[in-house]
């Protein structure tokens, strides 16, 4: 069991919109996993005026859990949630975690491990390292998200920037001023965070439906235009010594524990 009087060590950030009948499973299994392995960890959920009742159940899952409740007048975009959450956390690490259950929580005290292990800035979940990997996505998806991410290898060499998932020290998120319209936040954090250590750690993206991409035309254009805008800013910073670690899936397990 944890103290709910304890401060925090971990903090991650949960965007909704239309998740009701997901949300207190997921809820459920994140403070399964911090008591699990004895970390002190909150959530933030983020909620953009979902009309289904996500909001109204979050205030419900509050009352039970750790949990601060954003509530926003619509829905304003998943960058500037992730932000809004950062800055209502209290944890001196915070995360990110999508709300339809696609990331598995009980994943998250392993990143927090490998974050204090490695004295590491951010720790990334990737789909595109070994031991990584997709369920139920379609082909042209697959090879959107693929090549979204190969592109982005000029500018940093995580294998998997897009990442909905990732853990990262809230005073290094908290300095950077996203651009580009948040399109990518991992990506913006990666690149204008200047994070000196970096891990990348496999985990499987679990597809809520099977679809497609949802990339349109507007939406490669503003990708093209963030990694320009991204290129820019690197020129214009000293050169960065920063160290990347790449973690195999039974090097995860290994790490020892977390320390609240």
């Amino acid at each position: 069991m944890t103290d709910p009087a304890a401060p925090p060590a971990l903090s991650v950030v949960v965007p909704t919109y239309n998740e009701h009948d997901r949300l207190a499973v997921l809820v459920e299994a994140i403070f399964a996993a911090y008591s699990g392995e004895g970390v002190e960890g909150e959530l933030v959920i983020v909620d953009d005026n979902s009309p289904d009742g996500t909001g109204a159940l979050a205030d419900e899952l509050a009352r039970r859990y750790r949990i601060t409740v954003v509530h926003r007048a619509g829905k304003l975009g998943l960058g500037t949630a992730v932000i809004e959450g950062f800055a209502a956390a209290s944890a001196p690490v915070v995360g990110v975690i999508d709300g339809d259950l696609s990331h598995p929580p009980r994943t998250l005290p392993r990143m927090l491990a490998v974050m204090q292990n490695h004295s590491a800035d951010v720790v990334i979940g990737s789909r595109y390292i070994p031991g990584g990997g997709t369920h139920n996505w379609g082909p042209g998806r697959l090879l959107m998200s693929r090549m979204a991410c190969l592109m982005a290898r000029g500018v940093t060499p995580v294998r998997d920037a897009t990442s909905g998932f990732f853990l990262i020290r809230r005073d290094l998120a908290g300095g950077v001023k996203i651009s580009a319209g948040g399109f990518k936040i991992c990506l913006e954090l990666l690149v204008r965070g200047r994070p000196r250590t970096v891990v990348e750690v496999p985990y499987v993206f679990e597809g809520r439906t099977a679809g497609e991409s949802k990339m349109n035309m507007k939406e490669a254009i503003g990708y093209l235009d963030q990694l320009n805008e991204l290129r820019r800013f690197i020129r214009a910073q000293p050169v960065l010594d920063q160290k990347y670690v790449r973690l195999t899936a039974d090097q995860l397990q290994r790490e020892p524990p977390a320390r609240s």
